[in-house]
């Protein structure tokens, strides 16, 4: 039987946090918020296999951390690349066969549950993304003086795991890349796969700014 497999993506620099530390390795609740996105999945499948990408400049850092935080959970550490398309192609390398998640490093409240419909969504689709409803309304720019209203009915906000049978992601990263990928759903459907929606959590949030970090707190008190 085929292993699961996750692509870790830890490239951030943390401008937009406002500290010299990326946010990936600010602590929230004891442990930096990179080790809490680890243990999310190696607490769905503790056989996963672990590919975290991280800059090389970063990754001696990330070393020590281990060490220091006593993080014993297996992993391999693949070079981060000049875009994020770049560092997932270079954790997709390590990766062998199955199906395989890409993750946001700075994504660390994925639930159980959640992992699992996406992956076991894949009995059915190649690819499969977590989605959630917009709650604001929306307006779309149509000039620098004008604009209209976008029904939120039809708007989806995605997040990830995003989950693929390995040899389709492979093959749609194959392409060169061009600024139209924001995500790997965006890669895969410029290759002609259809990408099956799942139900995400409003929980699993993106750690991008300090009031992040506070809500993330609140969300890790909730657990």
């Amino acid at each position: 039987m085929s292993r699961n497999n996750v692509v870790i993506v830890a490239g951030g620099k943390g401008l937009r946090m406002g500290s010299d530390l990326p946010k990936q390795f600010i602590p929230i609740s004891g442990k930096p918020v990179l080790m809490h996105t680890l243990e999310a999945f190696h607490s769905f499948d503790e056989d996963i296999r672990i590919i975290l990408v991280l800059p090389p400049s970063h990754q001696d850092y990330w070393k020590q951390l281990c060490v220091e935080y006593k993080f014993n959970i297996p992993h391999q550490i693949a070079d981060g690349g000049e875009t994020r398309f770049h560092s997932v192609k270079n954790g997709l390398a390590l990766v062998e066969d199955g199906v395989v998640a890409v993750q946001d490093g700075v994504r660390p409240f994925a639930s159980k549950e959640m992992i699992a419909r996406c992956f076991d969504a894949l009995a059915d689709f190649d690819a499969a993304i977590p989605v959630i409803d917009s709650t604001d309304s929306l307006r779309e720019m149509i000039d620098e003086e004008g604009s209209k209203i976008i029904d939120r009915s039809k708007i989806r906000l995605v997040q990830t795991p995003q989950v693929f049978k390995t040899a389709v992601l492979k093959k749609a990263y194959e392409v060169e890349f061009n600024n139209t990928f924001t995500d790997d759903a965006s890669v895969v459907e410029a290759d002609g796969v259809h990408v099956h929606l799942v139900k995400g959590e409003v929980t699993n949030i993106k750690i991008t700014t300090p009031l992040d970090l506070k809500i993330g707190e609140l969300i890790l008190a909730m657990h």
